[in-house]
């Protein structure tokens, strides 16, 4: 049988050999890493035409957002290598506003033959890309730092709220804001860090964007959820004697993972428009949707379960009341849950879709 190896690209003095993954001049190796290689070889292939700046997004960044900057560093640094000059091109033109052109002759080395067994000419299957284990640990670190941005956040609006009521002789407003603070950090830590691994381990899995960046952080916040509620009420009924019962759990953390992994599909999106605040945006509308879901369903998120613990430890001097004010009632009523609900799952989607986008456009420029 016959076989036929990929073909090469000749010129001038340089050979492009993708399927080799290897660019020479004077059979000499060019350094170029992964992206810049296959930007070279998309204008080659397109010898004459116009290569636009979505197809680059499409074929090297494949869905990565990136700033129009990453990719003229990827052009500046091909005519680097290549010896060109922006002003006089002989390799890559500029094409203002539109793209770029590869506008020397190619010359098309035929693919070697060889003569193999029949048996050896039967498909080889394409090794897997090796999973990136470092850009999963980056993303669910940025995903869980932006979570512990928005616990700090919430942590001070409950807290000031908290240490405005008159205090108990021995308890100071400073103690009362900064133990609510560590209690919203903790629960948005873990909040974050099983929502961030899951979008991240979706995204991953699928080599970008997908739906499996929903499913990966309903899952992560699923997961959470039920630990979080199951050692939180065990905690209370093992210092208390008693638990107030139905705090954020399983289904809360699902839809709210959901929410959140609906954001990074959103802003992940080839031809969004990479902007921290854009990023910020489209997290702040989804988790927000989210928050404002879990209230619909019955669910509780953390002003609801405070406002739980405080009715049900007995001697709680835990009390939210400036809030509900302010909202127009004299209790956690549905004015209250509905607007608080909302409003932490904007902020807690905000800040970890802004970090995680945020951590994917710095890798990849």
């Amino acid at each position: 049988m016959i076989a036929m190896t990929t073909g090469r690209f000749r010129f001038e003095r340089f050979v492009l050999d993708p399927q080799d993954r290897q660019l020479r001049c004077d059979d000499v190796p060019v350094e170029l890493n992964t992206r810049y290689l296959d930007a070279l070889a998309l204008l080659v292939r397109e010898q004459g035409k116009l290569v636009s700046k979505d197809r680059f997004l499409d074929e090297v960044w494949r869905g990565v957002p990136v700033t129009d900057e990453a990719l003229t560093q990827c052009i500046r640094t091909l005519r680097r290598q290549l010896g060109d000059d922006a002003g006089k091109p002989r390799f890559i033109e500029t094409v203002v506003k539109h793209g770029y052109r590869f506008i020397a002759p190619v010359e098309i080395i035929p693919p070697a033959l060889s003569v193999e067994p029949a048996a050896a000419a039967r498909p080889v299957p394409t090794p897997a890309k090796p999973y990136d284990w470092r850009q999963l640990l980056a993303l669910s670190g940025a995903g869980t730092a932006g979570a512990v941005f928005a616990g700090i956040i919430g942590g001070m609006l409950y807290g000031f709220s908290a240490s405005s009521q008159p205090m108990v002789a021995g308890m100071g407003a400073v103690s009362v804001l900064l133990v609510i603070i560590c209690l919203t950090v903790i629960v948005a830590f873990l909040g974050g860090l099983g929502v961030s691994f899951g979008i991240a381990a979706g995204s991953l899995a699928s080599r970008g964007p997908t739906l499996w960046t929903i499913a990966g952080g309903s899952a992560g916040g699923l997961i959470v959820g039920a630990i979080v509620k199951l050692v939180g009420l065990d905690a209370l009924s093992l210092l208390f004697g008693q638990s107030p019962g139905n705090i954020t759990g399983a289904p809360e953390g699902a839809i709210l993972g959901a929410g959140v992994g609906f954001g990074a599909w959103m802003a992940g999106r080839p031809g969004t428009k990479p902007s921290l605040r854009r990023f910020a945006v489209i997290g702040l509308l989804s988790g927000g949707a989210a928050g404002i879901f879990v209230f619909l369903t019955g669910g509780r998120m953390m002003a609801g379960s405070l406002f739980l613990l405080s009715q049900h430890v007995p001697a709680s001097r835990l009390r939210l009341d400036p809030i509900w004010n302010a909202l127009g009632e004299t209790t956690f009523g549905p004015v209250s849950r509905l607007v608080t609900s909302g409003l932490e799952g904007a902020l807690f989607s905000g800040c970890v879709v802004a970090a995680i986008m945020l951590a994917k456009k710095l890798r990849a420029s």
